[in-house]
């Protein structure tokens, strides 16, 4: 059952710890550390990610800012009560460190299977680029879920629009970071977003697979 879970929700991240570590929380009896990783993307900007990692996977001596590192790992969300009200959190939690090689040539790929839990919001910039937010439920062990924002570009944006709620997909893509700027009444304050920007959709049928690959380059790059 674990290893059907684990394969519904695939990550490998690879770059450098850009804060120190911080305790997150307890469980049975192990201790579970926060930090970020700043991983390159090939135009050359950073995405840097929220990682969680045991103190047994750290070692004895730990990772520390600076540090490179290579991540297997899962993209897992969580709730956080912050000023009385609860927030989606999201994080990639590490499963295994690998050997860090700088010749590997993407950096940042993620693979998720689930369900779409809401419907798609499909919306055009100013710049008439189509996009779609999608919503996606990835089932985990012990009953419990993972809610991870999805967002589609271009052709996957329109085929994504048209995804019914319960429906059955698996994602391909990369975990990015954007900042955006939320109004607070007369205020407005920066804050930064996760996701997984999508590549590839593969949709399950009656029928068979029907699929859609991201043919425009410059996404891939961005």
């Amino acid at each position: 059952m674990e290893n059907n879970m684990t394969n519904t929700n695939k990550v490998f991240i690879m770059g450098e710890i850009c804060t120190d570590l911080t305790f997150s929380h307890e469980m049975y009896g192990e201790n579970f550390y926060e930090f970020m990783v700043s991983v390159k993307r090939l135009s050359g900007q950073d995405d840097v990610i929220p990682v969680t990692a045991s103190e047994r996977l750290l070692g004895k001596d730990k990772l520390k800012k600076g540090d490179k590192v290579a991540i297997n790992g899962q993209f897992r969300s969580y709730n956080k009560l912050i000023d009385n009200k609860s927030k989606l959190m999201l994080t990639v939690f590490v499963k295994d460190f690998m050997p860090y090689d700088e010749s590997f040539q993407n950096p940042n790929e993620a693979v998720l299977t689930g369900y779409v839990c809401k419907p798609p919001v499909y919306r055009t910039t100013p710049f008439n680029r189509e996009i779609c937010d999608v919503l996606l439920a990835i089932n985990r062990s012990y009953k419990k879920s993972d809610y991870i924002p999805c967002i589609a570009w271009g052709r996957n944006a329109r085929f994504s629009q048209d995804l019914e709620v319960g429906r059955r997909i698996t994602v391909s893509g990369r975990i990015q970071s954007r900042e955006y700027t939320k109004k607070l009444g007369e205020t407005s304050e920066t804050r930064v977003a996760y996701e997984l920007s999508v590549s590839k959709i593969v949709c399950e049928s009656d029928d068979a697979s029907e699929e859609i690959a991201q043919t425009e380059i410059e996404e891939q790059a961005q």
